[in-house]
């Protein structure tokens, strides 16, 4: 496991809201610098977390139905998900820690 995907409003539902294992969902944008930054950290922890949880991204400019929905205002926004409901979010750029945190916290 380990690998961070792409999630589309098409696949929203059978990726996020479907998974059998807790989702951390990165609701981001090509031109927002502050999601670049969080990227790396989040390939990190998808390496060190394995099989606990998936790490999806989606891009808010191009999936702007999944967006609406879940009210995001600003990107990074950060959510869990389980059991197909939003558990536990963050918007902005956090250290790691507070992201391991964010996903132990919904598991």
């Amino acid at each position: 496991m380990g690998a961070i995907k792409d999630v589309t409003d098409a696949t929203f539902v059978s990726e996020v809201l479907q998974s059998p294992t807790p989702v951390l969902v990165d609701f981001w944008a090509e031109w927002c610098a502050p999601c670049r930054k969080v990227a790396p950290l989040l390939e990190e922890i998808a390496g060190e977390m394995g099989d606990k949880v998936r790490i999806v991204k989606v891009n808010t400019d191009e999936n702007p139905e999944t967006a609406r929905a879940y009210r995001i205002m600003s990107v990074p926004t950060l959510t869990v998900f389980k059991g197909g409901q939003p558990v536990q979010s963050v918007a902005g750029a956090k250290p790691k820690g507070d992201l391991i945190k964010l996903i132990e916290s919904a598991s």
